[in-house]
């Protein structure tokens, strides 16, 4: 090993000594109750949303997409789950972590894109009905989640090729490596502004509008306008809840990174990663429960899932007689889809 080498050592385990804790313990327990509750509610969903895709909704087809991505992170939980078990040490190869960690970023931003899209498709639909009726069709829908998961993809790409992730160390950290470079500094900067403020200004301008909207229309029952509500401040809720820690956490330690005048183990800028650290890891993990609460928060307000999800529980036990009758009844419901 070559004196820079040890050096690179030296200073990432004085910056931050990440050692044997009982956070990595609760760190493993969220990522496994995410694995367990994840997999069952996407799984579940799976059929409800295949039936809507097959019937062109609009919603279904987004849905369809959202749920494909949270199931690839879910099936790198696992290894996370290793990592931590390890007291943060890594012993999967560099290859490993920078394919699990690649899912699970990659998921985070598609997720948040793809909410921004649903947010923007409700907003046209309940302000302008007839004007945007051409632009919701499935064939724009699909062109919509294609363009979010390429764009995704090869911004990530290009970040692990030109090494713009703290994803590998030579302390067998994944995505865990002190101190911060340059080049990843102002890669954070970028996901910060265009990852989530932008996109949350995105979803609050189309929310407001939304719900302006639909308290002042007479067509409108309360159960709907609950509806319309509980949608609004439910996607709200997921920013605030699972992506908002994470990255207000990430901004300030890119701006401290930048104020700094050394990344020597006694400079402010290790000191503030020191403190920083357990916070950041918690709401890394809090940021996958966006895998459990997708499903959940579409199928509970959306009026075609929620009768899909519901014919299929109920022909496990009834003939299919009285499926179809609930099917002609689920029909004949007017402006089903429209909250």
């Amino acid at each position: 090993m070559n004196a820079t080498s040890t050096a690179t050592i030296l200073n990432s385990t004085q910056c931050v000594d990440i050692g044997v804790s009982a956070m990595s313990d609760l760190l493993m327990a969220v990522y496994i109750m995410v694995f367990i509750f994840g997999l069952i509610f996407n799984v579940l969903m799976l059929g409800p949303i295949f039936q809507q895709v097959r019937r062109q909704n609009i919603m279904g087809i987004f849905l369809l997409n959202l749920s494909l991505s949270d199931m690839l992170y879910l099936f790198t939980i696992p290894l996370w789950i290793s990592y931590y078990r390890q007291d943060h040490h890594w012993h999967l190869g560099v290859t490993s972590c920078r394919v699990a960690g690649f899912f699970y970023y990659s998921n985070m931003y598609i997720s948040i894109c793809l909410l921004c899209c649903i947010s923007v498709h409700r907003c046209l639909l309940v302000t302008y009905p007839h004007h945007s009726k051409t632009h919701r069709t499935s064939y724009y829908t699909w062109t919509q989640c294609a363009i979010v998961h390429v764009v995704v993809v090869v911004l990530h790409i290009v970040g692990l090729i030109y090494n713009l992730t703290d994803a590998y160390d030579d302390n067998d950290r994944c995505y865990e490596t002190y101190p911060m470079q340059r080049p990843v500094a102002l890669f954070n900067l970028l996901r910060v502004g265009f990852g989530f403020l932008l996109p949350l200004l995105v979803l609050t301008v189309c929310y407001w509008r939304i719900l302006a909207t639909v308290g002042q229309s007479p067509g409108l029952n309360a159960q709907a306008k609950r509806k319309v509500r509980m949608l609004s401040f439910g996607v709200i809720g997921i920013f605030s809840i699972c992506y908002a820690p994470y990255h207000i956490i990430l901004l300030a330690r890119s701006l401290v990174f930048y104020q700094s005048d050394n990344t020597q183990p006694d400079g402010s800028y290790c000191q503030f990663e020191r403190r920083m650290h357990v916070f950041f890891s918690c709401t890394l993990a809090l940021s996958s429960l966006n895998c459990v609460v997708d499903p959940l928060l579409y199928v509970f307000v959306s009026n075609g899932v929620q009768e899909e999800v519901t014919l299929c529980w109920r022909r496990n036990t009834r003939t299919q007689t009285e499926d179809h009758a609930l099917s002609t009844y689920s029909r004949g419901q007017p402006n089903s889809n429209l909250i």
